[in-house]
């Protein structure tokens, strides 16, 4: 071993202690939360997981009459805004159905529902960002160089860090930060991979895991905006069958990872495409100067510009594909966020962390794919995937 090989190694094992340092930190601070924080949200996300306890895959009926053990009724009145006689937080009328259900779709709530009940948040969160500490192990262990582990070590700081800030905001973002480590590092693996076959199985997982994003927040659904995007070019720029394919494997894998919200939506709402959320949450796009000046004074401000910067930087160096997957999603979403009349600290956090997972992986994985292109035949007429 040479001395750089060893300070490198030495390196890694400083970068992740680093990682597990604060892990440990959160843990800690995660032990002590409370299951009722007084929050409309919480209350709610804690109602699908009752319900999934009590009925099984009968709770994705989420039908206000179905409280006749009063659970949500005693969990409402622990609310700082509880006044007697209000009706029930986060649920909407169907007109269709005749029921006030709740709001959001069950994903949530069916994870929320593997803990035992009083003793579901906590275990989430911790379970949630000892994967990413995961992930951001992996990451530094692939780094080869001084330049990669110094940015792989403060981006697993940062990965774990806003598990709790802002993540602790929506019980729904902790598990979509899973999806988006998971379904960035399998985008790396797509752009780094020639083989057709290989390439059609990520496009799968990776379409099936944003599906489930879906399941957590409804608005994850533009997760899936910059694979249409990207997948539409690369059909009409060379309209094969293998590219049809590749778009026909994605849309179908998205769907199958929805199918809870779909049939959530048909049972509360009458029809799996009727959405459950009120009037206020579904109007038109409109741009707003507060809202624009509510994210431009907000943290998330720093990470859609790092984001933005990392993605026009490997466009300049020659990854143009990968470059319009990225641009074309991060766009999109900032476009439906910024003009949407609600404004959150954690909106855009699952684009950005999607993003900024990508492009970590797809830095550390280019000296493998031109290994392996280079041990095989060249193929025919094949462009560069990156």
């Amino acid at each position: 071993m040479t001395r750089s090989e060893g300070s490198l190694r030495l390196g890694k094992a400083i970068g992740i202690l680093l990682c597990a340092a604060i892990l440990a930190s959160h843990l800690f601070s995660m032990s002590r939360w409370s299951e009722d924080r007084g929050v409309n949200d919480d209350i709610c996300y804690l109602r699908q997981a009752h319900l999934f306890q009590r009925f099984g895959l009968g709770g994705l009926d989420t039908s206000f009459a179905r409280d006749d053990d009063g659970y949500f009724v005693a969990k409402m009145k622990k609310l700082p805004t509880w006044r007697d006689g209000q009706g029930p937080v986060c649920h909407t009328a169907m007109p269709e159905t005749g029921k006030l259900v709740l709001q959001y779709p069950p994903g949530t709530g069916l994870v929320l529902a593997l803990f035992p009940s009083g003793h579901q948040v906590v275990p989430l969160y911790a379970i949630c960002t000892l994967i990413i500490f995961l992930f951001a192990f992996a990451a530094i262990w692939l780094s080869r160089s001084r330049a990669q582990l110094a940015i792989a070590t403060a981006f697993g700081f940062v990965a774990i860090y806003v598990m709790i800030n802002p993540v602790k905001a929506s019980y729904s973002i902790a598990p979509t930060m899973v999806l988006c480590a998971a379904a960035g590092w399998l985008t790396a693996r797509l752009f780094a991979e020639e083989r057709q076959m290989p390439r059609m199985l990520l496009i799968l997982v990776t379409g099936f895991l944003i599906g489930i994003a879906v399941n957590m927040r409804v608005p994850n659904v533009l997760l899936s905006t910059g694979y249409c995007v990207y997948l539409l070019v690369a059909f009409l720029e060379a309209p094969k069958a293998t590219r049809f394919l590749e778009g026909a494997l994605f849309a179908a894998a998205l769907v199958i990872g929805m199918i809870p919200t779909l049939a959530a939506n048909a049972i509360n709402a009458g029809s799996p495409f009727a959405t459950t959320y009120s009037a206020g949450d579904v109007v038109p796009p409109s741009l707003d100067a507060e809202t624009i000046r509510s994210y431009l004074g907000d943290p998330q401000s720093l990470l859609i510009l790092l984001s933005a910067a990392w993605t026009v930087w490997i466009w300049r160096r020659g990854h143009g594909r990968l470059a319009c997957l990225l641009g074309s999603g991060l766009a999109i979403n900032l476009a439906f966020f910024v003009s949407h009349p609600i404004y959150t600290q954690y909106y855009v956090i699952p684009i950005c962390a999607l993003t900024l997972w990508t492009l970590l992986f797809a830095s550390l994985m280019p000296r493998e794919a031109a290994s392996r292109s280079a041990a095989l035949p060249p193929p025919r007429s094949s462009p560069a995937r990156l």
